[in-house]
């Protein structure tokens, strides 16, 4: 581990005890937000990131990411436990939430202020929204307010965004990453790499739609002269159309499946057989599908994209 310079010392221990984990086992994680209920492609992830920490002797966290309140619906986490354990997905150790380590965050945001490596941004969702359609790219923010030097108070009622700076590759493959929202909120990169880091996670398995949100991270852990993690990720699950399965789309809960008559071991069959781990229309539970794969456990690497 690097040292992470200009930290206070309890920040700092709490990096150190972070790398102390990493470096004694797996640990892997499972972050669904409570925005309503998961769909197969969200369970199908779980299912990877369940078997790589199974597999590899580790751990497997439950952390759910709930910061952003307006969005959380409620009897979403009660429903994500229960379906979690009806698969047969136990996690270790106790949930986490995000909601209550919100200290956590501010005391890294504040560090990283009195570091002189934040800015206040006054760049729009429309704006930048408006900027990003105008690229064949992915939108990398252009540092429009970074030189500025804008008040950090509020403007008309609104607070400004605070942006970390990031250079050297970064600043072409991300741009300045976002860590607190113009709405007050902790931004999903700054808590996610704290949790990761904190909780000493090795590995991050998750789908490959959040691949872009990578490289924001990788930045932020540059910023704690922290060692990078190992991001994998698991190919999504697509309807008949070819689109990804999504809760906006109507992706099919495990509630509805229940009603339809499946049983807990139609669910790991199908999507086992979806990523080619088991023949079609197979029906096993997790601990047997778990002792089929110890025999060859490489193959689910062959189904992960690492970073």
């Amino acid at each position: 581990m690097f040292h992470p310079s200009g930290l206070p010392d309890e920040l700092v221990q709490v990096l150190v005890d972070g790398q102390a984990l990493r470096s004694k086992s797996y640990r892997g994680r499972f972050a669904p937000s409570p925005s309503g209920p998961l769909h197969l492609g969200n369970f199908r992830t779980s299912l990877i990131s369940w078997l790589r920490a199974r597999l590899n002797g580790g751990i497997w966290i439950l952390r759910i990411d709930d910061l952003d309140t307006p969005r959380n619906r409620l009897g979403s986490i009660e429903s994500i436990q229960d379906d979690l354990l009806w698969l047969g997905m136990k996690w270790d150790g106790p949930i986490v939430f995000q909601s209550k380590r919100i200290e956590l965050y501010r005391s890294f945001l504040s560090a990283f202020k009195l570091q002189g490596k934040l800015y206040a941004c006054r760049c729009s969702r429309s704006h930048l929204l408006k900027q990003n359609s105008l690229q064949t790219k992915s939108f990398i923010y252009p540092g429009t307010c970074r030189k500025l030097d804008l008040p950090w108070t509020k403007y008309q009622g609104r607070l400004p965004s605070l942006r970390l700076k990031v250079g050297g590759d970064f600043a072409k493959t991300c741009g300045d990453v976002v860590l607190r929202r113009a709405d007050g909120f902790i931004a999903y990169h700054l808590a996610t790499v704290i949790d990761e880091l904190s909780l000493g996670i090795n590995e991050v398995v998750r789908g490959k739609d959040l691949e872009n949100a990578t490289n924001s991270q990788l930045a932020l852990i540059e910023a704690l002269d922290q060692n990078p993690l190992l991001y994998k990720y698991a190919p999504l699950l697509m309807n008949a159309d070819g689109k990804k399965i999504s809760k906006r789309l109507g992706g099919q809960g495990i509630d509805l499946l229940k009603k339809e008559g499946w049983k807990a071991e139609n669910v790991i069959g199908f999507l086992a057989a979806s990523l080619n781990l088991v023949p079609q229309n197979t029906e096993l539970s997790l601990i047997e599908l778990l002792s089929h794969l110890k025999q060859n456990k490489n193959i689910i690497d062959r189904i992960l994209n690492a970073y």
